[in-house]
């Protein structure tokens, strides 16, 4: 019975040996680029949660609300303190969020704060540090076309899915929720599905160079063609997101005209409708619509230029000042009765 019990032994260690080698011997199969795949999934995918909402419906026969669920998507955690960066359409008209980890855990979330027209919201949960863990934050500025990048989110409910692709063009401009222009987004062909939204793209070394935000596809699905909102933006959105709640945007204090006034009185840029007492508009001189000798009304000054950069729309506009910080000194270019002035005006915060 021993020596049974020995030779038993003896070839389970063989087969264990065996087994060993030949998963050994199957990983030197892989190639350089696949072990760098697998290395960036195994880095990040802990960072990557499932973001899903709930909306309340009322019951038409019992006329009693309860709660449905509305959307999923997913997010990634951006610090230690519990905050997750996701899509601001991923959780958009939720009454309740909720927030599940890679272990699994289910945390309900709180909206600190959101951009609709950056297509960004940061949530925040209460659970313990050793169960956060941030991705590495890289940088957008010096991608190329070509760069390989990596995707991981939650598509159609399969929860921690990767995907791999290469940077197909920089510089993209998508539409967000409420009809601003979001620019200099990144194109990819990783395939970016429903329930992607919100999840990171990497770049090879498992840092963060963009949110996956949005597809360009008839059907719905992946065709090729995916963006993502690049990380330096998301660098200087979020933490104004955590402190404030919302975007803030320096002003000068005016109310424009409606777009459309351009095709009808035949110029571009945006004109300045009304000017606010005591901001930098009133300040600097510039002069909205009024009324002429005869009664009827004259087009006051029309903003055409931003730092010489063409202002064509309130969109244009509105990015332009994103650029910049209460308090800084810019140059307008302001188109008055048929001449373009050019005019210095103190940018202030919002009230």
């Amino acid at each position: 019975m021993t020596l049974l019990n020995s030779l038993l032994t003896r070839i389970f260690a063989a087969l264990l040996l065996l087994s060993a080698a030949t998963w050994i011997q199957a990983d030197t199969f892989a190639t350089d680029d696949e072990r760098n795949t697998m290395q960036v999934f195994n880095l990040a995918s802990p960072s990557v949660v499932y973001v899903t909402n709930e909306t309340l419906v009322r019951d038409r026969r019992t006329l009693r609300l309860h709660a449905v669920p509305k959307g999923a998507g997913s997010g990634f955690i951006w610090d230690d303190e519990g905050h997750i960066v996701t899509n601001f359409h991923v959780i958009e008209g939720a009454r309740q969020v909720t927030i599940t980890l890679q272990d699994r855990s289910e945390w309900p979330a709180q909206l600190v704060g959101s951009a609709a027209e950056k297509d960004l919201a940061v949530l925040k949960i209460d659970a313990p540090r050793e169960r956060l863990k941030p991705l590495v934050i890289g940088t957008s500025s010096k991608l190329a076309v070509g760069r390989k990048v990596l995707a991981i989110g939650n598509p159609f409910g399969l929860d921690t899915t990767l995907t791999t692709g290469v940077v197909s063009a920089l510089g993209r401009e998508i539409e967000a929720a409420n009809n601003r222009t979001i620019r200099n987004v990144i194109q990819t062909d990783a395939a970016i599905n429903p329930g992607n939204s919100g999840g990171p793209l990497l770049d090879s070394q498992a840092r963060l160079i963009g949110v996956n935000t949005a597809i360009y596809s008839p059907s719905g699905a992946s065709v090729g063609i995916g963006f993502a909102i690049p990380v330096d933006t998301v660098k200087k959105i979020v933490p104004e997101l955590i402190h404030h709640g919302r975007l803030v945007r320096p002003i000068i204090g005016i109310e424009s005209a409606p777009d459309q006034w351009s095709n009808r009185y035949g110029f571009e840029g945006v004109a300045v409708l009304r000017i606010a007492p005591g901001l930098p508009a009133e300040k600097a001189g510039l002069r909205g619509i009024h009324r002429t000798q005869g009664g009827g009304w004259q087009l006051g000054d029309v903003i055409v230029e931003v730092e010489q950069q063409p202002i064509r729309s309130y969109d244009d506009l509105l990015n332009a000042l994103e650029k910049h910080s209460a308090g800084d000194q810019i140059t307008l270019g302001i188109l008055r009765d048929g001449t373009i002035r050019y005019t210095s005006i103190r940018l202030a915060a919002p009230e």
